[in-house]
Protein backbone atom coordinates (compact mmCIF):
# COMPACT_ATOMS: atom_id res chain seq x y z
CA UNK A 1 0.00 0.00 0.00
CA UNK A 2 0.98 3.75 -0.11
CA UNK A 3 0.86 5.32 3.69
CA UNK A 4 1.36 8.71 4.54
CA UNK A 5 2.44 9.32 8.58
CA UNK A 6 1.60 13.10 9.64
CA UNK A 7 3.23 13.67 12.85
CA UNK A 8 6.59 14.76 14.10
CA UNK A 9 9.76 13.30 12.61
CA UNK A 10 13.22 14.17 12.03
CA UNK A 11 14.24 16.92 12.99
CA UNK A 12 12.46 17.26 15.25
CA UNK A 13 13.73 14.86 18.68
CA UNK A 14 11.89 12.85 21.31
CA UNK A 15 9.84 9.90 21.86
CA UNK A 16 7.06 10.47 19.08
CA UNK A 17 9.66 10.89 16.02
CA UNK A 18 11.07 8.16 17.10
CA UNK A 19 8.13 5.94 17.17
CA UNK A 20 6.89 7.58 14.07
CA UNK A 21 10.21 6.55 12.07
CA UNK A 22 10.25 3.37 14.00
CA UNK A 23 6.78 2.60 12.40
CA UNK A 24 8.10 3.72 9.34
CA UNK A 25 10.83 1.42 8.89
CA UNK A 26 8.63 -1.33 9.82
CA UNK A 27 5.96 -0.69 7.14
CA UNK A 28 8.66 -0.53 4.75
CA UNK A 29 10.51 -3.66 5.68
CA UNK A 30 6.61 -4.91 5.36
CA UNK A 31 6.42 -3.61 1.35
CA UNK A 32 4.79 -1.13 1.51
CA UNK A 33 6.15 3.06 0.25
CA UNK A 34 5.77 5.39 2.77
CA UNK A 35 6.26 9.06 3.11
CA UNK A 36 6.07 11.22 6.48
CA UNK A 37 4.53 14.20 6.61
CA UNK A 38 6.01 16.81 9.39
CA UNK A 39 6.45 19.98 10.73
CA UNK A 40 8.18 23.25 9.54
CA UNK A 41 6.82 24.64 13.00
CA UNK A 42 6.05 22.37 15.51
CA UNK A 43 5.78 24.21 18.79
CA UNK A 44 5.43 28.18 19.14
CA UNK A 45 8.55 28.66 21.03
CA UNK A 46 6.64 29.66 24.57
CA UNK A 47 4.70 26.90 24.02
CA UNK A 48 7.73 24.67 24.08
CA UNK A 49 8.47 23.80 27.68
CA UNK A 50 12.23 22.23 26.78
CA UNK A 51 15.66 23.57 25.56
CA UNK A 52 15.33 22.63 21.91
CA UNK A 53 12.88 20.63 19.98
CA UNK A 54 15.52 19.58 17.58
CA UNK A 55 17.67 16.54 16.84
CA UNK A 56 21.48 17.07 16.77
CA UNK A 57 21.57 13.36 15.11
CA UNK A 58 22.09 13.55 11.24
CA UNK A 59 18.86 12.73 8.94
CA UNK A 60 17.90 9.46 8.43
CA UNK A 61 18.91 8.20 5.14
CA UNK A 62 16.39 5.47 5.03
CA UNK A 63 13.16 7.29 5.58
CA UNK A 64 11.18 9.88 3.24
CA UNK A 65 10.44 12.72 5.20
CA UNK A 66 9.13 16.32 3.58
CA UNK A 67 8.44 19.00 5.90
CA UNK A 68 5.19 20.52 4.89
CA UNK A 69 3.11 22.13 7.50
CA UNK A 70 2.86 24.24 10.46
CA UNK A 71 0.88 23.56 13.45
CA UNK A 72 -0.23 27.50 13.81
CA UNK A 73 -0.49 28.46 9.76
CA UNK A 74 -3.91 27.11 8.61
CA UNK A 75 -2.68 27.99 4.92
CA UNK A 76 0.12 25.21 5.20
CA UNK A 77 -2.69 23.00 6.50
CA UNK A 78 -4.25 22.90 3.01
CA UNK A 79 -1.15 22.87 0.76
CA UNK A 80 0.12 19.61 2.73
CA UNK A 81 -3.33 18.15 2.61
CA UNK A 82 -3.32 19.04 -1.67
CA UNK A 83 0.85 17.12 -1.70
CA UNK A 84 -0.81 14.08 0.53
CA UNK A 85 -3.53 13.53 -2.12
CA UNK A 86 -2.00 13.96 -5.28
CA UNK A 87 0.69 11.27 -3.82
CA UNK A 88 -2.85 9.60 -3.85
CA UNK A 89 -2.14 7.24 -0.54
CA UNK A 90 -4.34 3.81 0.34
CA UNK A 91 -3.96 5.31 4.08
CA UNK A 92 -2.91 8.35 5.71
CA UNK A 93 -2.30 8.12 9.58
CA UNK A 94 -2.30 11.19 11.90
CA UNK A 95 0.71 10.26 15.16
CA UNK A 96 -1.96 12.33 17.74
CA UNK A 97 -0.74 13.08 21.18
CA UNK A 98 -2.28 16.62 22.16
CA UNK A 99 -5.31 18.88 21.61
CA UNK A 100 -3.34 21.68 20.13
CA UNK A 101 -2.23 19.56 17.23
CA UNK A 102 -6.16 18.78 16.53
CA UNK A 103 -7.35 21.54 14.37
CA UNK A 104 -4.24 21.25 11.88
CA UNK A 105 -4.63 17.24 11.66
CA UNK A 106 -8.19 17.91 11.51
CA UNK A 107 -8.11 20.01 8.68
CA UNK A 108 -5.75 18.55 7.07
CA UNK A 109 -7.82 14.88 7.03
CA UNK A 110 -10.90 16.96 6.11
CA UNK A 111 -9.07 18.07 3.11
CA UNK A 112 -7.35 14.71 2.10
CA UNK A 113 -10.98 12.73 2.15
CA UNK A 114 -12.02 15.48 0.04
CA UNK A 115 -9.76 15.17 -2.70
CA UNK A 116 -9.06 11.69 -2.74
CA UNK A 117 -10.34 7.93 -1.33
CA UNK A 118 -7.50 7.40 1.26
CA UNK A 119 -8.63 5.93 4.78
CA UNK A 120 -7.41 8.35 7.31
CA UNK A 121 -6.60 6.82 10.59
CA UNK A 122 -5.69 8.28 14.09
CA UNK A 123 -2.45 6.65 16.35
CA UNK A 124 -3.49 7.89 19.72
CA UNK A 125 -0.70 8.60 22.31
CA UNK A 126 -2.56 10.53 24.15
CA UNK A 127 -6.81 11.23 23.58
CA UNK A 128 -6.83 13.37 26.87
CA UNK A 129 -3.33 15.26 28.01
CA UNK A 130 -2.17 14.41 31.55
CA UNK A 131 -2.69 18.36 32.25
CA UNK A 132 -5.92 19.20 30.74
CA UNK A 133 -6.98 23.06 29.73
CA UNK A 134 -9.81 24.28 29.10
CA UNK A 135 -9.13 23.80 24.96
CA UNK A 136 -8.78 19.95 25.74
CA UNK A 137 -12.91 19.78 26.47
CA UNK A 138 -13.56 21.60 22.58
CA UNK A 139 -10.77 20.81 20.07
CA UNK A 140 -10.50 16.73 20.22
CA UNK A 141 -13.86 16.09 18.93
CA UNK A 142 -13.08 18.51 15.66
CA UNK A 143 -10.03 15.84 14.76
CA UNK A 144 -12.34 12.72 15.90
CA UNK A 145 -14.72 13.28 13.69
CA UNK A 146 -12.99 12.76 10.22
CA UNK A 147 -11.24 10.02 11.32
CA UNK A 148 -12.12 6.64 9.96
CA UNK A 149 -10.78 4.65 12.54
CA UNK A 150 -8.42 4.24 15.20
CA UNK A 151 -5.24 2.58 16.95
CA UNK A 152 -4.96 2.90 20.88
CA UNK A 153 -1.78 2.02 22.41
CA UNK A 154 -3.80 1.47 25.70
CA UNK A 155 -6.76 0.48 27.05
CA UNK A 156 -7.54 3.75 29.00
CA UNK A 157 -6.75 5.72 25.62
CA UNK A 158 -9.10 3.71 23.57
CA UNK A 159 -11.93 4.67 26.58
CA UNK A 160 -11.07 8.26 26.25
CA UNK A 161 -11.26 7.45 22.33
CA UNK A 162 -14.69 6.23 23.34
CA UNK A 163 -16.06 9.23 25.34
CA UNK A 164 -15.42 11.56 21.92
CA UNK A 165 -15.95 9.98 19.37
CA UNK A 166 -20.02 9.89 19.35
CA UNK A 167 -20.28 7.85 16.03
CA UNK A 168 -18.92 4.50 17.08
CA UNK A 169 -15.93 4.24 14.83
CA UNK A 170 -13.57 1.26 15.34
CA UNK A 171 -11.39 1.36 17.63
CA UNK A 172 -8.57 -0.90 17.96
CA UNK A 173 -6.09 -1.42 21.08
CA UNK A 174 -2.78 -2.21 20.24
CA UNK A 175 0.06 -1.95 22.63
CA UNK A 176 2.88 0.25 22.17
CA UNK A 177 6.01 -1.85 20.80
CA UNK A 178 9.22 -2.18 22.00
CA UNK A 179 11.97 0.09 21.46
CA UNK A 180 14.59 -1.82 19.79
CA UNK A 181 17.16 0.68 18.12
CA UNK A 182 18.54 1.86 20.83
CA UNK A 183 21.50 -0.26 21.00
CA UNK A 184 22.07 -3.60 22.63
CA UNK A 185 22.48 -4.95 25.98
CA UNK A 186 26.08 -5.01 27.51
CA UNK A 187 27.85 -6.03 30.81
CA UNK A 188 27.02 -3.55 34.10
CA UNK A 189 30.43 -2.85 34.15
CA UNK A 190 31.53 -1.73 30.65
CA UNK A 191 28.00 -0.18 31.27
CA UNK A 192 29.42 1.76 34.38
CA UNK A 193 32.67 3.36 33.10
CA UNK A 194 31.35 4.49 29.90
CA UNK A 195 28.89 6.86 32.51
CA UNK A 196 31.81 7.13 34.86
CA UNK A 197 30.03 5.40 37.78
CA UNK A 198 30.99 2.87 40.08
CA UNK A 199 29.44 -0.71 39.36
CA UNK A 200 29.58 -1.69 42.62
CA UNK A 201 26.99 0.38 43.38
CA UNK A 202 23.15 -0.73 42.62
CA UNK A 203 21.34 1.98 40.45
CA UNK A 204 17.74 2.65 39.88
CA UNK A 205 16.88 4.70 36.43
CA UNK A 206 14.33 7.42 36.05
CA UNK A 207 14.51 7.87 32.69
CA UNK A 208 12.41 10.98 30.37
CA UNK A 209 11.61 14.13 30.48
CA UNK A 210 11.00 15.57 34.17
CA UNK A 211 7.48 16.82 34.42
CA UNK A 212 5.14 16.40 37.73
CA UNK A 213 3.07 14.06 36.82
CA UNK A 214 6.09 11.79 36.17
CA UNK A 215 6.57 11.19 40.15
CA UNK A 216 10.45 12.02 40.36
CA UNK A 217 9.44 13.56 43.70
CA UNK A 218 7.70 10.33 44.68
CA UNK A 219 10.95 8.80 43.65
CA UNK A 220 13.40 11.00 45.72
CA UNK A 221 11.03 10.33 48.61
CA UNK A 222 10.82 6.82 48.53
CA UNK A 223 14.81 6.59 48.31
CA UNK A 224 14.45 8.70 51.53
CA UNK A 225 12.98 5.34 53.60
CA UNK A 226 15.32 3.70 55.77
CA UNK A 227 15.06 0.57 54.57
CA UNK A 228 16.77 0.96 51.28
CA UNK A 229 19.86 2.51 53.26
CA UNK A 230 21.12 -1.18 53.40
CA UNK A 231 20.84 -1.81 49.50
CA UNK A 232 23.89 0.65 48.38
CA UNK A 233 21.71 1.85 45.27
CA UNK A 234 21.60 5.24 44.38
CA UNK A 235 19.19 6.60 41.78
CA UNK A 236 19.60 7.59 38.08
CA UNK A 237 17.62 10.53 36.95
CA UNK A 238 18.28 11.09 33.45
CA UNK A 239 16.30 13.57 31.51
CA UNK A 240 16.11 17.24 30.40
CA UNK A 241 14.08 19.21 33.11
CA UNK A 242 10.74 20.25 31.77
CA UNK A 243 9.74 22.86 34.41
CA UNK A 244 11.39 24.46 36.78
CA UNK A 245 14.69 21.95 38.35
CA UNK A 246 14.92 24.02 41.65
CA UNK A 247 12.20 22.43 43.23
CA UNK A 248 13.68 18.77 42.74
CA UNK A 249 17.20 19.85 43.80
CA UNK A 250 15.95 21.24 46.62
CA UNK A 251 13.60 18.72 47.86
CA UNK A 252 17.05 16.22 47.33
CA UNK A 253 18.44 18.78 50.03
CA UNK A 254 16.09 18.36 51.94
CA UNK A 255 15.61 14.95 52.35
CA UNK A 256 19.41 14.19 52.75
CA UNK A 257 20.00 12.86 49.71
CA UNK A 258 23.12 14.47 48.49
CA UNK A 259 25.17 12.06 46.33
CA UNK A 260 22.76 8.78 46.61
CA UNK A 261 20.66 11.02 43.22
CA UNK A 262 22.57 10.82 39.95
CA UNK A 263 21.60 13.79 37.49
CA UNK A 264 22.00 13.81 34.34
CA UNK A 265 19.74 16.87 33.29
CA UNK A 266 19.35 16.66 29.61
CA UNK A 267 18.17 15.01 26.55
CA UNK A 268 19.70 11.65 26.07
CA UNK A 269 20.35 11.11 22.04
CA UNK A 270 19.22 7.57 20.73
CA UNK A 271 22.96 6.27 20.32
CA UNK A 272 23.62 7.30 23.97
CA UNK A 273 20.82 5.30 25.40
CA UNK A 274 21.85 2.10 25.86
CA UNK A 275 24.55 2.80 28.68
CA UNK A 276 21.76 4.25 31.41
CA UNK A 277 19.68 1.08 31.19
CA UNK A 278 23.00 -1.18 30.74
CA UNK A 279 23.73 -0.18 34.33
CA UNK A 280 20.54 -0.20 36.33
CA UNK A 281 19.29 -2.97 38.07
CA UNK A 282 15.91 -1.52 37.36
CA UNK A 283 13.58 1.15 36.18
CA UNK A 284 11.03 3.43 37.85
CA UNK A 285 8.32 4.55 36.24
CA UNK A 286 6.60 6.46 39.42
CA UNK A 287 4.15 8.32 37.52
CA UNK A 288 0.92 10.09 39.22
CA UNK A 289 -1.02 9.81 35.78
CA UNK A 290 -0.23 7.99 32.64
CA UNK A 291 -1.84 6.15 29.20
CA UNK A 292 0.90 4.01 28.31
CA UNK A 293 5.33 4.40 28.14
CA UNK A 294 7.34 4.47 26.01
CA UNK A 295 10.13 4.36 28.80
CA UNK A 296 8.68 0.69 29.97
CA UNK A 297 9.26 -0.12 26.14
CA UNK A 298 13.15 0.65 25.99
CA UNK A 299 13.38 -1.28 29.74
CA UNK A 300 11.99 -4.52 27.91
CA UNK A 301 14.45 -4.20 24.93
CA UNK A 302 17.05 -4.48 27.85
CA UNK A 303 15.26 -6.62 29.58
CA UNK A 304 15.33 -4.63 32.96
CA UNK A 305 12.68 -5.36 35.92
CA UNK A 306 10.82 -2.39 36.35
CA UNK A 307 8.67 -0.36 39.40
CA UNK A 308 5.06 1.46 37.72
CA UNK A 309 2.54 2.64 39.57
CA UNK A 310 -1.10 1.56 39.63
CA UNK A 311 -1.87 4.39 36.23
CA UNK A 312 -3.20 4.18 33.09
CA UNK A 313 -2.41 1.47 31.04
CA UNK A 314 0.81 0.70 32.92
CA UNK A 315 -0.54 -2.19 34.83
CA UNK A 316 -1.29 -3.29 31.48
CA UNK A 317 2.20 -3.36 30.15
CA UNK A 318 4.38 -4.53 33.67
CA UNK A 319 2.60 -7.93 35.07
CA UNK A 320 3.04 -7.56 38.59
CA UNK A 321 5.78 -9.98 40.05
CA UNK A 322 6.31 -11.16 36.70
CA UNK A 323 7.89 -8.36 35.13
CA UNK A 324 8.51 -5.78 38.17
CA UNK A 325 6.09 -4.61 40.40
CA UNK A 326 2.60 -1.93 39.80
CA UNK A 327 2.30 -0.15 43.31
CA UNK A 328 -0.16 2.60 44.67
CA UNK A 329 1.00 5.98 43.95
CA UNK A 330 3.05 7.14 46.91
CA UNK A 331 6.49 6.91 48.25
CA UNK A 332 6.10 4.06 50.60
CA UNK A 333 5.11 1.67 48.21
CA UNK A 334 7.38 2.30 45.60
CA UNK A 335 10.14 2.09 48.45
CA UNK A 336 8.94 -1.58 49.25
CA UNK A 337 8.80 -2.80 45.84
CA UNK A 338 12.41 -1.79 45.52
CA UNK A 339 13.07 -3.12 48.87
CA UNK A 340 11.26 -6.11 47.90
CA UNK A 341 13.43 -6.73 44.23
CA UNK A 342 16.75 -6.81 46.41
CA UNK A 343 15.31 -8.99 48.80
CA UNK A 344 12.92 -11.46 46.57
CA UNK A 345 15.49 -11.52 43.19
CA UNK A 346 15.41 -15.59 43.66
CA UNK A 347 12.37 -16.29 43.94
CA UNK A 348 10.93 -13.99 41.34
CA UNK A 349 12.41 -15.06 37.93
CA UNK A 350 11.73 -11.53 36.11
CA UNK A 351 14.30 -12.80 33.29
CA UNK A 352 12.09 -15.24 32.51
CA UNK A 353 8.64 -13.28 32.93
CA UNK A 354 10.24 -10.54 30.58
CA UNK A 355 11.17 -13.33 28.14
CA UNK A 356 7.60 -14.43 27.80
CA UNK A 357 6.46 -10.96 27.86
CA UNK A 358 8.43 -8.73 25.63
CA UNK A 359 7.05 -10.87 22.89
CA UNK A 360 4.01 -9.25 22.97
CA UNK A 361 5.06 -6.07 21.73
CA UNK A 362 6.25 -6.60 18.00
CA UNK A 363 6.09 -4.02 15.48
CA UNK A 364 4.75 -6.49 13.21
CA UNK A 365 1.37 -6.52 15.67
CA UNK A 366 1.02 -2.49 15.26
CA UNK A 367 1.33 -2.79 11.03
CA UNK A 368 -1.14 -5.99 11.31
CA UNK A 369 -3.87 -3.53 13.30
CA UNK A 370 -3.54 -0.68 10.66
CA UNK A 371 -4.35 -3.42 7.98
CA UNK A 372 -7.29 -5.05 9.62
CA UNK A 373 -8.76 -1.34 10.66
CA UNK A 374 -8.12 -0.92 6.45
CA UNK A 375 -9.73 -3.80 6.06
CA UNK A 376 -12.44 -3.28 8.09
CA UNK A 377 -13.29 0.04 7.28
CA UNK A 378 -13.33 -0.68 3.82
CA UNK A 379 -15.87 -2.93 3.52
CA UNK A 380 -17.77 -0.48 5.56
Amino acid sequence: MKIVIVGTAYPFRGGLATFNERLARQFQAEGHEVVMETFTLQYPSFLFPGKSQYSESAPPGDLKIERSFSSVNPISWFKSANKIAEFNPDIVIFAYWMSFMAPCFGTIARRVKAKCNAKCYALVHNMLPHEQTLLDKFLPSYFVRTIDGFIALSKSVAKDISLIDKQGKPILFSPHPIYDHYGSKCDKNVAAKKLNLDPSVNYLLFFGFIRSYKGVDLLLQALADERLSEFNCKVIVAGEFYEDEKYYYDLEKKLGLKGRVIWYPSFIPDGEVAPYFNVADMVILPYKSATQSGVAQIAYHFEKPMVVTNVGGLPEIVPNKKVGFVVDVNPKAIATAIAGFYTETNSLNFEAGIAEEKKKYEWTKLTQSFVELFNETSIN
